[in-house]
């Protein structure tokens, strides 16, 4: 079994360094953290903030992380002769991390050290210092988004080898990670099988845009991850807007697909290693707005899994694409938002902004539709088509079976006295083959689209809006609506490519909002 394991790291890190090393440029400039002087604030992250997470919280105060368990992956900063030394850990000996979990996972060759890079990721996911202190602000509270999580911190060959390369399950809730790769490899479309056969949220950064590298960096480019991206705070800790090409990678991949997902804060106020008690500010990195996300999802999934009529959302059939549509249909438009390319229409096969995604976290937005709860199908005898009425705001997680052309039907009703907008969001797994090299399994292709439309008292239909990629997992719908009008939102195969063969498991989620 020692000689398995030991060939199957060599084999891992032939593999990937035969080519490179992993993109190190979402390592923090110059030890990571900048001395920016933010604006008086009583509690920080100003970042966290922005994104709802203090808002879910006074919702809901319970929400702490409790019973959450969230993977870390890090690289570490330093290799000789392309071996990690270790030097990836969180800095628990920092203030912030006193009364936190933190558990380390490596392959125990070398002693581990720490990583200023994940000591800073740490703090925004489990750090808490109520007595914080920083030059201009003086005394301030320091919270993250959930301190009472525990945060499982794993060494990057460590979890390739682990759970990767054999497909296992880490037992975690959700996996974050704040590193790059420039192209497809088989360990990215491994962690994308993962994805789908555990249902496992994973959160990625997107890049550090063109002054990094041109392309969206795998894994965060994988087709079952959560790619985000950077909403700029032009050295601000407290105001965020639209993501600077040059410092967050703008989509699309190389085949195609929208890329990021969302957009999230990463200047940030964070722990700084080899201190005891000091705080710096992080900088527009992607690093740091991929765990902005991971906190508030942290928080959601705690939401689900305590409310037995939201479990669904947080379980390990498909539970992936419920968090993942959920977070994208809240997520807030920030001004310029345009599907595909900014020079032309908004075209139905591009679902995204290739610079926002589907804009920015809006933790607060997510919470109210997750705890809309579950709107499931009803039946409707007329036809082909299987749906019935459900509320304005709400989700689903479902199946089409294969070889099957009737429609899945979501009809709702606008409030007669106000304008309105639909925000919708489709999300379905791609499949790969079970093991190495885990290769896209094109047998199990599905392709699905989303419709918006009419129906009027006599029955007549009236298509509104579609979203159909050809070759993106998710379709999105940001549309105006009409007052006092019957709509229907309309799930299906779509038209472009063969019917699959095998169930095609959705998740579906919505809003209207005025």
């Amino acid at each position: 079994m020692f000689l398995a394991r030991r060939f199957v790291k060599f084999l891992v890190i032939f593999l990937v360094f035969a080519s490179s090393a992993i993109a190190d440029d979402l390592q923090p400039q110059a030890a990571g953290l900048s001395a920016f002087e933010p604006r008086a604030e009583s509690r920080g992250p100003r970042a966290l903030e922005a994104v709802g997470v203090y808002k879910i919280a006074s919702l809901d105060p319970n929400l702490t992380g409790t019973g959450v368990s969230i993977g870390l992956v890090c690289r570490s900063d330093t290799y000789i002769d392309s071996k990690p030394q270790n030097d990836y850990r969180p800095d628990i000996s920092h203030i912030s991390f006193e009364n936190s979990s933190v558990d380390f996972y490596d392959d125990g060759a070398i002693e581990g050290g720490v990583s200023n890079h994940s000591t800073a990721i740490a703090s925004l996911l489990v750090g808490s210092d109520p007595n914080a202190f920083y030059p201009s602000l003086g005394n301030f509270s320091y919270k993250s988004a959930v301190p009472d999580a525990q945060l499982n911190t794993y060494e990057f060959w460590h979890f390739i080898v682990d759970y990767v390369f054999p497909a296992s399950w880490p037992k975690d809730d959700l996996i974050t990670m704040s590193l790059g790769w420039s192209c497809e490899a088989w360990w990215t479309r491994g962690i994308d099988n993962i994805a789908d056969n555990f249902g496992l949220l994973i959160i990625a950064s997107i890049g550090n845009g063109r002054n990094a590298y041109d392309l969206p960096l795998y894994p965060a480019a994988g087709a079952n991850v959560l790619a985000v991206g950077v909403a700029d705070s032009a050295g601000s800790l407290a105001d965020f807007s639209v993501p600077d090409a040059n410092r967050s990678t703008a989509g699309p991949t190389l085949d195609g697909r929208c890329k990021p997902d969302i957009v999230a804060p990463g200047n940030c106020l964070v722990a700084l290693a080899d201190t005891n008690n000091l705080y710096a500010s992080s900088g527009d990195y992607s690093s740091f707005a991929a765990p902005v996300a991971a906190g508030v999802a942290a928080m959601l999934i705690q939401k689900a899994k305590a409310d037995p009529n939201l479990q669904l959302a947080a379980s390990s059939f498909a539970g992936n694409c419920v968090m993942k549509s959920i977070l994208m249909t809240g997520a807030k438009k920030l001004p310029g938002w345009h599907k595909g390319y900014p020079d032309s229409n908004d075209d139905s096969e591009y679902p995204l902004d290739f610079k926002q995604g589907a804009g920015m976290l809006d933790g607060a937005a997510s919470y109210n539709i997750l705890t809309a709860g579950r709107r499931p199908l009803g039946l409707r005898a007329a036809g082909l088509q299987h749906g019935g009425d459900v509320e304005t705001i709400g989700w689903d997680i479902d199946i089409i079976e294969p070889n099957y052309i009737a429609d899945n039907v979501y009809r709702f009703k606008t409030p007669a006295d106000s304008q309105s907008r639909l925000t919708a969001t489709l999300v379905w797994n791609r499949n790969y083959q079970g093991q190495y090299p885990f290769n896209l399994n094109t047998e199990l292709w599905t392709d699905l689209q989303l419709q918006l439309r009419t129906i009027d008292d006599d029955g007549q239909i009236k298509l509104i809006d579609y979203s159909d990629s050809p070759i993106d997992n998710t379709e999105h719908l940001y549309t105006p609506l009409v007052p006092n009008t019957t709509y229907e939102l309309v799930v299906s195969h779509s038209l472009n490519s063969p019917l699959p063969k095998g169930f095609a498991v959705y998740a579906l989620s919505w809003q209207i909002s005025e």
